[in-house]
């Protein structure tokens, strides 16, 4: 089955935020060799998995709000959404946004992205050796880079997000 990519339209059927051929360029520029060893459909799929995941980890998250909400299937594109003082146009995915893609779809390739949470191990002893391990500390994998390149899309400190201009 052919990736559907969002291409700015608002799209009801989009898959991916990026294409194969842009992720292609994006990890050849960058010497991600590994992403060039699988086929095109593992690379579809793992771009599905890739924008699944943007989604469920940042949909509440992006400054602004969804250009056709009723009917695009995928958080971008967006009105709204201002980054360093200017408006991202509302029929745009923003390049950076899709690097982000591309970066979520490299991991996506090597396995699951968001791997089921099970109950904390507090204290585990195997022969000589015992393990404590923290019960408060985060269990999910986080995605520095991928978050880092997203920053300026999302709202800050997570609330509300307000431009202010000077006049």
């Amino acid at each position: 089955m052919s990736l559907i990519v969002e291409t700015g339209t608002g799209s009801a059927t989009a898959e991916s935020l990026i294409s194969v051929a842009d992720c292609d360029t994006y990890h050849a520029a960058r010497g991600n060799a590994t992403w060039a060893t699988i086929t095109t459909a593992q690379k579809e799929q793992a771009l599905r998995r890739s924008t699944e995941f943007m989604y469920e980890a940042f949909t509440n998250r992006w400054q602004g709000y969804r250009s056709n909400p009723s009917v695009q299937a995928l958080d971008w594109p967006r009105q709204g959404a201002v980054v360093n003082c200017v408006m991202i146009m509302s029929d745009v995915v923003p390049e950076t946004v899709k690097r982000a893609c591309a970066e979520m779809a490299l991991r996506a390739a090597a396995g699951p992205l968001l791997d089921d949470l099970t109950q904390g191990v507090t204290s585990e002893t195997v022969g000589a050796i015992s393990v404590t391990y923290d019960k408060t500390s985060n269990r999910k994998t986080r995605y520095a880079s991928v978050e880092a390149l997203l920053q300026p899309f999302l709202k800050a400190g997570g609330g509300v997000s307000v431009g202010l201009a000077r006049t």
